[in-house]
């Protein structure tokens, strides 16, 4: 069964800004590179009612396909280089169809 991650978070960088530019940059080049990631996107949050801002949304063809995502190099490096020292507050999901 398919499994559609996202995640939505606020950088710690200034909206529109190059370092927030180059994160997203990053963060699509590093995931994208991981064996079973599709349907990659980046999206921004338009609503007033969140302060979480962006969104990383990407899906894997199964349960398997996941797990070897979350313990990829490529992944696990890109969380402990990138998205911990510059994400300030995140929301993870994850959704199969009913």
């Amino acid at each position: 069964m398919a499994i559609q991650h996202t995640v939505v978070f606020r950088l710690v960088h200034p909206e529109g800004s190059v370092e927030a530019a180059a994160f997203l940059r990053d963060g699509e080049a590093a995931l994208t590179s991981i064996p079973g990631v599709t349907d990659f996107r980046i999206q921004r949050q338009v609503s007033a009612k969140s302060d979480l801002t962006l969104q990383f949304s990407m899906v894997f063809a199964d349960q398997d396909a996941y797990d070897a995502y979350n313990t990829h190099p490529a992944h696990v490096g890109f969380v402990q280089d990138r998205w911990i020292p510059e994400v300030a507050a995140f929301q993870e999901y994850d959704f199969v169809a009913r």
